[in-house]
């Protein structure tokens, strides 16, 4: 891994990560975990707030300066660095024991993902990037594969992942979304983080979802670039510059086919502001 101003945060990020895996695994599929709705319909875990609070309580000893925004204690501080926490992504997944779920950590310097950092413990990987160092996935730092997307040029030939349908259902976008998908040679469900993710291992070339919050794409925003590919909302906006409060529709490509799935997609009457 190249060596950037922003190494030692991506040590820490897997110092954080390293020290909530083993709480989230103990957690999984733990039948007396209490779980609630939230305003929004989404599930939220005790082991959702016990794993944020682990993560704010080691970022104030180690980034005492630094701001923190967790999607479920809302946000400390603000200063030009802060750190935005997902603990667990794919909560819905985490309770029915699916293993596609992960704690996500980004690091934004003026606003700018620099950091960003997936552990999937049940999946037994992790995915990082830094701004400047590349993206790479492996079980640790020390055993690690440099990413890049793939080189796909025809969409007629990608394959696409999302979350689920029923978002787009939910948001008036499912013609675009049958748009996109027909126009692709593959469709699956990966879901949540897995597909960006993928994006940017080059096994998926297309990765999209109607509406995501904050901390569901910082931390994969450095993951996408660094691999060599490119994240946007469907018009093209910046897609972590929505308050915490709002969500944004989000794609990620490989870059080479970005133009040609934004231009499906980006017709849809939906707000970014």
């Amino acid at each position: 891994m190249n060596t950037t101003p922003y190494t030692d945060d991506v040590r820490l990020a897997h110092t954080l990560a390293d020290s909530v895996d083993r709480v989230a695994m103990a957690r999984f599929t733990d039948h007396s975990m209490s779980v609630h709705m939230k305003d929004d319909g989404t599930p939220v875990t005790d082991a959702d707030r016990e794993i944020e609070q682990l993560i704010r309580a080691q970022l104030q000893r180690a980034r005492i300066r630094d701001g923190v925004a967790g999607e479920e204690s809302g946000t400390m501080g603000t200063t030009s660095r802060q750190w935005v926490i997902d603990p667990i992504d794919g909560t819905s997944n985490f309770v029915r024991g699916v293993p596609v779920w992960a704690t996500l950590i980004a690091l934004l310097d003026e606003g700018e993902p620099v950091v960003g950092l997936v552990s999937a413990p049940a999946l037994q990987r992790r995915w990082w990037a830094a701004k400047g160092s590349g993206s790479y996935a492996g079980k640790s730092l020390a055993r690690a594969t440099r990413l890049e997307v793939s080189k796909v040029a025809n969409i007629a030939n990608s394959s696409l992942s999302y979350s689920d349908f029923a978002g787009w259902a939910e948001n008036g976008m499912e013609q675009r979304f049958f748009s996109l998908a027909q126009s692709v040679k593959r469709t699956r469900a990966y879901g949540d983080f897995w597909s960006y993710c993928l994006v940017a291992e080059g096994a998926v070339d297309i990765a999209a979802d109607p509406q995501l919050n904050m901390h569901n794409v910082a931390a994969l925003v450095p993951i996408v670039r660094e691999a060599g590919g490119k994240i946007t909302t469907f018009n093209g906006n910046n897609a972590t510059s929505t308050t915490y409060s709002q969500r944004t529709s989000v794609l990620a490509t490989n870059g080479a086919l970005h133009s040609k799935a934004q231009g499906l997609l980006s017709d849809i009457g939906i707000s970014e502001d």
